[in-house]
């Protein structure tokens, strides 16, 4: 009888199967640098179907990180390849310079972002690949028409940004660049190209041409370009003013240039993001010794528009990636102290209405941890509004 009854029970408690688990989805493949714009660029000109009896003018607004919006030598040298590209496969397409002539005859229009990911999908994992995207748009009919993705392996690039994004001295991603990133990441062929770019692209072409007078270190040129498209309520951004600013610095315009800085800082405290690139001593927190003066001047700018605000200010720390997160975060906190020491020392009102935040390197832009000045941005102040 017992054994029957167990029999029973083993019976009715025996569990169903269960459905099969879905397949994990394939691992992402990253290629080789050179090899990986090659596929993006090809797969961009091929999506777009362009009839070899047609002619075809097209233009390129200069590729960026899509982290932080900044030009880089691996992002110039990504345009120069689908360039070549172009020349070599691609007879009915003629790429002219990006300028506003050529953008007022509604040119095709490339863009593209190259930035830093983990290959596994976490946010806040280590950068081992970077993400390829190009977008192609049509500025007559004010669509994308195709689109080039690839995955690139870290190496065989220099990601230092060029010279004018790595002067800088406020870091903004505005409305402009956030508009260009979006036109081409997270869209496909047949969509619209992004509202807050494409007001900006005939401004984007001024701007493209004084800073390329600024690296060809013609600056009066390049200073009076850059003037010149504030003339256009579209020129209205961050990257602007650091064109001004530096230009003056190098003209040796002082009260010039330190008026672009606070054209800067009231963009920035506005929008509740001034970014400022202060140069550390390596895993210290004093500022290297030859930028004391300018500085100082940099800290009394944004000592007095801050205590113009109603409200408090946290002066935000961020490091790059370190050896640990705890260590990242006491020295982020501790320059952030520093920072508003200095303030405070000369505008003791500010001492009362502010409060340091350390933040490690939790809130990385670039993230790669490569501890050069293509990651010097992960090192940025911050100085945002808060409730007193």
């Amino acid at each position: 009888m017992a054994i029957g009854v167990l029999s029973a029970a083993c019976t009715t408690t025996e569990e169903k199967p269960t459905a099969a688990a879905p397949p994990a989805p394939p691992p992402l493949v990253a290629l080789p640098y050179d090899q990986a714009v090659r596929k993006a660029a090809q797969e961009l000109l091929a999506n777009a179907k362009l009839a070899k009896d047609q002619k075809y003018n097209m233009i390129v607004d200069p590729l960026v990180d899509g982290n932080s919006g900044v030009q880089t030598e691996a992002t110039a040298a990504m345009e120069q390849s689908v360039v070549q590209l172009v020349k070599e496969s691609y007879q009915q397409v003629d790429v002219k310079p990006f300028t506003s002539e050529t953008v007022s005859t509604l040119p095709l229009l490339m863009v593209g972002t190259f930035t830093p990911i983990n290959l596994q999908g976490k946010a806040d994992g280590e950068r081992d690949a970077y993400r390829i995207c190009f977008a192609l748009a049509d500025l007559k009919t004010g669509k994308i028409i195709s689109k080039g993705l690839a995955r690139s392996l870290p190496d065989g690039f220099d990601p230092t940004p060029l010279a004018l994004f790595r002067e800088m001295p406020v870091w903004s991603k505005d409305a402009a660049t956030e508009g260009y990133v979006k036109t081409c990441q997270g869209t496909k062929a047949g969509d619209p190209i992004n509202p807050a770019y494409i007001d900006t692209v005939l401004a984007a072409s001024t701007i493209n041409e004084a800073m390329k007078a600024y690296h060809g270190k013609r600056y009066k040129d390049s200073l009076a370009l850059f003037q010149s498209v504030l003339k256009n309520p579209a020129g209205n951004q961050a990257r602007v003013y650091a064109g001004i600013y530096l230009n003056q610095v190098k003209l040796g315009n002082k009260k010039g240039a330190m008026q672009a800085f606070g054209q800067l800082v009231d963009m920035g405290l506005a929008t509740d993001r001034l970014a400022v690139q202060f140069n550390f001593k390596p895993g210290a927190t004093a500022f290297s010794q030859d930028q004391q003066p300018q500085y100082s001047q940099w800290l009394s700018e944004i000592a007095r528009q801050s205590l113009r605000q109603t409200s408090c200010i946290e002066v935000a720390g961020h490091t790059r990636r370190g050896m640990s997160e705890q260590m990242d975060e006491r020295l982020s906190l501790q320059r952030a102290e520093f920072v508003r020491q200095k303030i405070a020392a000369a505008n003791p009102a500010f001492a009362k209405r502010s409060q340091a935040k350390g933040y490690g390197s939790q809130r990385a832009i670039v993230g790669t941890g490569k501890g050069n000045d293509s990651d010097a941005l992960d090192q940025r102040i911050e100085f945002k509004k808060v409730s007193c």
